[in-house]
């Protein structure tokens, strides 16, 4: 789990100077990584968080919203909300390989620079090839296939002869028919879910003691580790109604400048005090935004499936969650609109 060394070889065409040099091989990659990490995680410790972070980000994210993010249409407003693995890996390793010592941790670490390096191409395949796995799971996973407007999304591009082409979103599906296909590896993120630190009675007793100090006033400003209740609009579902939708929370009017990076971590039933780690089943997700300079206002939303975190903290009768938002990049520079769980449709 590192950047492979050719990368790091300052005689070879994939070297770049502008990345964070503590983090060349053999530093293990961090696939959660803010610029408020720490970098003395020992490897054996970050290759687990690595594990069960796939698992959340792949796994739990059971749906094409969760996992490819929300649709955007003609007329709709920009950025309407990012799937799992944009925000994880994807945004993270951005991040993790930019520059530690300029602002913006250029070139990687920031929108309008990124692609000057060279590692981010394999970067980018590797995120295809997560979606590629991603629609095996459970038997078979549904995207935007059905789509019309989807499919049928342009972009215009330069080929090898300095000719503008138009290439539709329909046309790139199929990698055979693009002359390639992603070799077979070993998955072990899919062996590794989250676990629980603590007992489900535990758990009632801290949420007992903190229920009648924990109003919900919106919109709030993230500036410090803020928690939440949030009502449930159905509980104890049968196995059939869980096949069918994934029970989401739904983080809506997140609102900041384009040009801050931020960050935030989601916790459901969980201690202020005493937070849990990337691998524990308390900590479900994190908000992850580059840098994309040309200040204006960015409003977005942030879905994260919580149905089997529900299942493992055997809160699946609760009436009500505890919401933990956890900022850790952009401290005091992100807004809150509301916060709600919803139900959304598997297929």
């Amino acid at each position: 789990m590192q950047m492979p060394s050719y990368f790091a070889n300052p005689n070879s065409s994939l070297y770049h100077e502008l990345r964070h040099h503590k983090h060349s091989p053999p530093h293990v990659v961090d696939l959660m990584y803010s610029s408020s990490s720490s970098d003395d995680v020992p490897s054996h410790q970050q290759v687990s968080y690595n594990l069960v972070s796939m698992y959340k980000q792949m796994v739990l994210a059971s749906t094409k919203e969760l996992f490819m993010g929300s649709p955007f249409r003609l007329g709709d407003e920009p950025r309407p909300g990012l799937g799992s693995v944009e925000a994880a890996p994807h945004n993270t390793v951005h991040t993790w390989v930019g520059a530690a010592d300029v602002q913006n941790h250029e070139d990687m670490g920031t929108f309008y620079t990124a692609a000057r390096d060279p590692v981010f191409y394999p970067h980018h395949s590797n995120l295809d090839r997560m979606w590629e796995i991603w629609k095996t799971l459970e038997g078979g996973r549904k995207d935007y296939i059905d789509d019309p407007d989807w499919l049928d999304s342009a972009f215009f591009f330069y080929d090898e002869n300095a000719d503008l082409v138009r290439v539709k979103v329909r046309d790139c599906l199929d990698t055979k028919k693009l002359g390639y296909v992603f070799e077979d590896v070993d998955l072990p993120w899919l062996r590794t879910p989250p676990t629980s630190r603590k007992c489900k009675l535990l758990r009632e007793a801290r949420k007992g003691l903190l229920w009648g100090s924990k109003p919900s006033r919106f919109p709030l400003v993230l500036d410090c580790i803020t928690s939440v209740i949030v009502k449930r609009p159905k509980k104890l579902r049968s196995k059939e109604e869980k096949e069918q939708e994934e029970e989401v929370l739904v983080i809506e009017g997140i609102e900041f400048g384009s040009e801050k990076s931020i960050t935030f971590d989601v916790h459901i039933d969980d201690e202020e005090d005493k937070l849990s780690g990337p691998d524990q089943t308390e900590f479900v997700a994190s908000f992850v935004s580059l840098p994309h300079g040309h200040r204006h206002k960015i409003n977005t939303s942030f879905k994260v499936g919580i149905s089997k975190v529900l299942e493992n903290l055997e809160a699946e009768e609760d009436d009500d969650v505890l919401v933990t938002l956890v900022p850790r990049v952009g401290k005091g520079d992100v807004i809150i609109g509301s916060i709600k769980i919803e139900f959304i449709a598997k297929y």
